[in-house]
């Protein structure tokens, strides 16, 4: 028995006894079962050395599988380094182009680009960590310039990542590429323009600071909330929650309202009674309304309340007030608790709200004959 089994391990399939191709497959199963296991201590081994209760949760969501993927590579690689190409094949040595070159090359390019998204993910790990600790600080400067740190260092990462294969995996003299590219910077420059000028933008708003994130901005016909300020860009959060996407450019070029450093926000609007409502009644609903909005705790002293003029269908009243709020939603809480009170006054005062209308007289001239 022992004996066929021996026969049938030094069967050759493409010049690789079954032997061999039992260990291949071996290694294969060995990658799928200890990967993780190896993973698990990679991780725990970071997390010793940094804080575990704040971080074990971000690190093993984004960290398991690209380690995961580099382990599997790395035997992969093992499985197949102890195989034979078949001689049949003539195939050529690694060193000059062919099938060797092409798996070798291809090997090494795939581990530089999962060790570059394992750089990725770890970059975004700690980045959502600062992004929580800034969070916690009054200043809004840190909030807008994690995410900007965060994206240099990808930038960074991506640049350099692309260097290394360049030389590593495919011989490109580095230093003489870059000297090259010196030859061709002026060409590069004038194609790039507008990516340097929104990069120049990117640092004007980092040192000027008319904005950060956080604040509400009017810029043009936009309007909302600015939720990060990149590279390339600034994204803005509208109030009706799409999300903007505007050029560091613009923002820096154009006139740019920041409504977050409004110390109140106005509210301003006109109301209609009827016209049955006696100038008595007018009166006394101004004077109320004045006095609600005056006793009002989120305004300040300088509302109005004014009979304003005879409308077509109404006898309007302005309503002018400050709320002591930049917030939007402050705004219009008041203002609907503002409301309320105004619909009380009017009712108090046996008036009513007037709506367009539209009335017909009809004269009767004579007799109507049969």
């Amino acid at each position: 028995m022992i004996e066929n089994l021996n026969q049938i391990l030094e069967l050759e399939f493409l010049e690789n006894a079954v032997s061999e191709w039992a260990l291949f497959l071996g290694i294969i199963l060995l990658s799928f079962i200890i990967r993780k296991f190896i993973s698990n201590r990679i991780i725990e081994g970071i997390l010793n050395i940094l804080n575990k209760d704040e971080i074990e949760g971000d690190f093993n969501k984004l960290l398991n599988k690209p380690i995961n993927n580099i382990i599997f590579l790395i035997f992969l690689y093992i499985a197949f380094n102890q195989l034979k190409y078949p001689e049949t094949w003539n195939l050529v040595s690694s060193e000059e182009f062919g099938l060797k070159m092409v798996l070798n090359k291809g090997y090494s390019l795939a581990l530089y680009l999962l060790i570059i998204q394992l750089f990725f993910k770890i970059t975004d790990t700690f980045g959502a960590i600062l992004k929580k600790k800034a969070e916690k600080t009054p200043s809004k400067l840190d909030d807008q310039l994690v995410p900007f740190a965060i994206d240099s260092i990808k930038i960074i990462t991506v640049i350099l990542g692309i260097l290394i294969i360049i030389g590593n995996v495919f011989g490109v003299n580095v230093t003489a590429l870059a000297a090259g590219l010196g030859v061709g910077g002026i060409a590069i420059a004038m194609a790039s323009k507008e990516s340097l000028e929104n990069l120049f933008g990117s640092f004007t708003i980092f040192l000027d600071q008319p904005f950060t994130v956080g604040d509400a901005v009017n810029i043009g016909s936009i309007t909302g909330v600015v939720e990060k300020v990149g590279f390339r860009s600034t994204r803005i959060r509208t109030f009706d929650q799409s999300v903007v996407t505007v050029p560091n450019k613009k923002m820096v070029d154009a006139e740019l309202d920041n409504l977050g450093l409004r110390p109140v926000r106005r509210a301003k609007f006109n109301i209609g009674v009827t016209y049955a409502t006696n100038q008595q009644q007018i009166k006394n609903i101004v004077k109320d309304i004045q006095e609600m909005i005056d006793d009002h705790p989120m305004t300040n002293q300088d509302g109005r309340v004014r009979f304003l003029e005879f409308g077509a269908s109404s006898l309007n009243i302005m309503v002018s007030f400050y709320v002591n709020s930049p917030s939007w939603d402050d705004l219009i809480n008041t203002k609907e608790d503002i409301n309320y009170k105004i619909m009380e006054i009017v009712e108090k005062h046996n008036s009513s709200f007037a709506f367009p209308s539209t009335s017909v007289y009809i004269e009767k001239t004579g007799d109507a004959k049969a």
